[in-house]
């Protein structure tokens, strides 16, 4: 073998998707190894990158060195290379924009331009500056030099770019490329231990101050505890059992009585959470046939067998699919493993984490978007030295770096907060677990209770173990004692006298009555709420428990239906609800553009009751509040979780019974367990259910499924009350029975006869502009592009959908038009090809 003098790295540079070949210095021969960070030269500035692989010679002739090394240890392992490259490949994003989630932030920094001004406003405008212009200078008078990202920061979605070049052309702005430093760094704390045998520090205490002073009192407190402690204490401890400060450690330190130093800490951000050590309770009998099978495999790999297929773990709400991860978990530690485990929203990591925390004491980290950039950084540093064996978290923990990685498990799997789609790469986290269970050789568990339908397909294509937990249990014997002296009252659900026959008490689903709220309107019934809701919110007031009132928040985009009859207007085309445009008084197909205007009456039954429907969190409040004064209510939705926190603070006071009512958006369907909930009450189901989107009626199904799941989960029982316009549209007819193989089977049906997923790929293509024509132009020039493309390559099996304005057409002040490709394998098409700024979603979990 010849002697390594090369390395391919991928730069951090926005937008740029190659691969540059550089020679290694001599200082650094031997130190730089795949998945260095390093520093790198790339045009006139320095940029960050990551090498990916050493060679022994360079594709170019020429080639520039390696500036620096910012890590001695790799910042990616070489399974982490490798999902980078698939995920390049499988979502059509640059190979720099998959790296960036497997740095903490603070750490990778990507190449920016300093922008400064040359000369005032006052000229520029008298020299013809146009009002954005003046804008721009006008900051940067103000704020000083300003590096790119700030400015984005100050304008967001305004098109300061084009201004700042103009500027720069007639010399009215400065530029030069820049790389930030790294914003974070290790956390260091001052320590202080005795510099002498504590021998000499008893003879030297009356030397230390002036006789009768407060400082000689406080620095011979300051020797007595370091007597008794004789090895470097943290300087804060010291203060706090002395009463003494930072001038007395340095007077003593120049007495030559202590030394004064530095050690590192972690910022942990589960320092303060209290956990009780858990044992695991008895399984129930299908429980232990799921973990027999899971052990099995994890001891397989650990004997060196091959990686096995995903395992899907179909449990219904409630039947210990959280009791099976930890038993893997364990096992996984047993076997000198290590374990990731995911969940879809940060509102769900609390409680997730104190169940691992209290099985797995001191062995699990936290990783999610809204810790700080230092415990982050502490998190993944202790991860990538193989000191957190457990990494809890939403999609971004997928990217932790683990050494040792032989456990994945994915919890609600079908939720679409695994998908990405706002930045790049747009990924799913589903689809990157599975590609980076097979380049681990990790067992992966798949677990939900209402799978994708698309998902379940593929396992039962592929083979992969379908694994099921049809039964629903309280949970074990100590929780059932713990739930009952909780409760203070006699609980109606279940006879006491069961307890002490069986480790584990069975609980039905929760019964689910459907409403019609046509038959309620004509009753007269105008409020939010039906008759039946109303009582059972009274009977949960009078028993002092507790109720949920769920309300889908994609419900502020309304769709149009007829209130006699329930028929829901739909494009001819797709199948898909059309969408009421008040500016054009016409409804409009968000996914093909049919349009049409709003018709005067029903084309079903004749009714001019045509009408719009949707509603807000805000608005159910203060209904609540109007009709139930005296009942405690908690919102949960976006704005009320915005801050740090926030999401463990409300469950928190509701678990507590500070409040009686809760009401909220999805988040309220994903895994809460709240033992008091005897109601849960869906204000709408027919929402969601009728938005312009392939899988609406799925996505209904799904929450309409797991937020019933929230009643019921204690001895005290539960029951749902599912409010709808359309009490027979098959969706809310299988949510009410709990019935996922009926829906599934309908709903293959539909997807069948559509031609939508799994029986074929879609690719989303999505442009966004300021300006609505321009917009809409870029997009029908795409469209004949790709057009001529599939004539080209004889891609007759694919076909194009669209260009049509985006269901939402206008977000943060930009207009947003999309087009579909659907076909066996769409992606095939623009492969290599260039398309600007426009957004690529392969498979996207929602047309909207």
């Amino acid at each position: 073998m010849g002697e390594i003098r090369y390395a391919e790295v991928v730069v951090n540079v926005p937008q740029v998707s190659g691969l540059y070949h550089y020679h290694l210095p001599p200082e650094l021969a031997g130190q730089v190894v795949p998945g260095s960070l390093v520093i790198a030269p790339f045009g006139k500035r320095e940029v960050q990158g990551i090498v990916l692989r050493l060679l022994e010679q360079a594709e170019v002739s020429e080639t520039r060195p390696i500036r620096a090394l910012l890590d001695p240890q790799p910042v990616v392992t070489p399974a982490q290379i490798e999902l980078g490259r698939w995920m390049a490949r499988e979502t059509c994003s640059p190979l720099a924009s998959c790296f960036a989630p497997m740095l903490p932030p603070g750490l990778g920094q990507q190449a920016d331009t300093l922008f400064h001004l040359n000369i005032p406003p006052a000229q520029m405008e008298a020299r013809g500056a146009s009002a954005f212009q003046l804008r721009l200078a006008r900051l940067l008078e103000q704020r000083g030099d300003l590096r790119g990202r700030q400015i984005e920061a100050a304008f967001p979605h305004l098109p300061w770019k084009p201004a700042a070049r103009a500027m720069l052309r007639r010399g009215w702005l400065a530029a030069q490329p820049v790389l930030q430093p790294p914003s974070v760094r290790p956390k260091t704390v001052r320590t202080v231990q005795l510099a002498v045998t504590p021998e000499d520090a008893e003879k030297r205490m009356d030397e230390v101050g002036r006789a009768g002073s407060a400082a000689l009192t406080r620095r011979q407190a300051i020797l007595k505890y370091l007597i008794r402690e004789p090895w470097p204490v943290d300087a804060a401890w010291v203060y706090a059992a002395s009463g003494g400060n930072l001038a007395d450690l340095q007077k003593l330190a120049e007495m030559g009585l202590v030394a004064l130093g530095e050690n590192e800490t972690w910022r942990d951000p589960l320092e303060k959470i209290t956990v009780h050590p858990a044992e695991p309770p008895a399984l129930t009998g299908p429980q232990q046939g799921c973990w027999e099978t899971i052990r099995a495999a994890l001891q397989r790999l650990a004997s060196g067998g091959p990686a096995p297929k995903p395992y899907l773990l179909h449990g219904i709400t409630g039947s210990g699919k959280t009791e099976i991860y930890l038993l893997a978990v364990a096992e996984a530690l047993r076997l000198g493993k290590q374990a990731l485990v995911l969940v879809p929203e940060i509102s769900l990591t609390p409680q997730t984490t104190r169940r691992f925390l209290a099985r797995f004491p001191g062995q699990v980290g936290l990783i999610h978007s809204r810790l700080s950039e230092g415990e982050r950084y502490d998190t993944w540093r202790r991860a990538r030295a193989g000191d957190l064996p457990v990494i809890v978290g939403p999609r971004s923990a997928l990217f932790a770096p683990l050494p040792n990685l032989g456990l994945i498990i994915v919890d609600e799997c079908h939720d679409a907060a695994y998908h990405q789609e706002d930045t790049l790469p747009n990924y799913h986290a589903v689809e990157a677990a599975i590609a980076y269970a097979r380049l681990t050789a990790s067992v992966l568990i798949l677990g939900s209770a209402t799978p994708d339908i698309s998902l379940y397909f593929r396992a039962q294509q592929e083979g992969w173990p379908i694994l099921r937990l049809p039964v629903r249990i309280l949970t074990h014997r100590q929780t059932v004692s713990a739930q009952l002296a909780h409760l203070r009252q006699p609980p109606p659900a279940q006879p006491l006298e069961s307890l002490a026959e069986s480790d584990s008490v069975a609980l039905n689903l929760p019964p689910v009555k459907v409403v019609d709220m046509r038959e309620e309107l004509k009753a007269g019934n105008r409020t939010i709420f039906s008759r039946a809701l109303q009582e059972a919110i009274r009977d949960v007031l009078r028993a002092q428990q507790q109720a949920i009132l769920f309300l889908n928040r994609r419900g502020t985009a309304t769709y149009i239906f007829c209130r006699s009859c329930g028929h829901v207007l739909r494009c001819p085309r797709c199948d898909l609800p059309l969408t009421h445009h008040a500016d054009q008084d016409g409804l409009v197909c968000h996914t093909c553009n049919y349009r049409r205007q709003l018709p005067k009456t029903c084309p079903q039954c004749g009714s001019a009751h045509i009408r719009q429907y949707g509603t807000g969190t805000e608005k159910v409040e203060s209904e609540v509040r109007a009709m139930f004064p005296q009942a405690r209510t908690l919102r949960w939705d976006y704005e009320t979780t915005r801050q740090k926190g926030a999401h463990d603070l409300l469950l928190q006071h509701f678990s507590e019974h500070r409040a009686d009512i809760l009401i909220g958006t999805q988040m309220l369907a994903k895994g809460l367990d709240l033992p008091l909930v005897t109601l849960v009450g869906v204000v709408l189901a027919d929402v969601g259910l009728h938005l312009p989107d392939y899988n609406a009626g799925e996505r209904t199904f799904q929450l309409l499924t797991q937020v019933a799941g929230r009643a019921g989960r204690s001895l005290l029982g539960g029951r749902v009350i599912l409010q709808t316009f359309q009490p027979d549209h098959y969706a809310i007819r299988a949510a009410a029975r709990h019935d996922y193989a009926g829906f599934y089977q309908q709903e293959m049906a539909y997807r069948r006869k559509m031609g939508y997923p799994p029986f074929a790929r879609l690719v989303r293509l999505e442009t966004r502009n300021s300006d609505p024509a321009r917009a809409e132009a870029d997009a029908r020039d795409l469209a004949r592009q790709i057009a001529a493309w599939i004539e080209e390559g004889n891609h007759r099996d694919t076909s194009l959908i669209g260009p049509a304005p985006c269901f939402f057409g206008r977000q943060n002040n930009l207009y947003r038009w999309q087009m579909i490709l659907r076909g066996p394998n769409p992606l095939e098409i623009l492969r290599g090809r260039s398309l600007g700024d426009w957004r690529i979603e392969v498979n996207p979990t929602s047309l909207l």
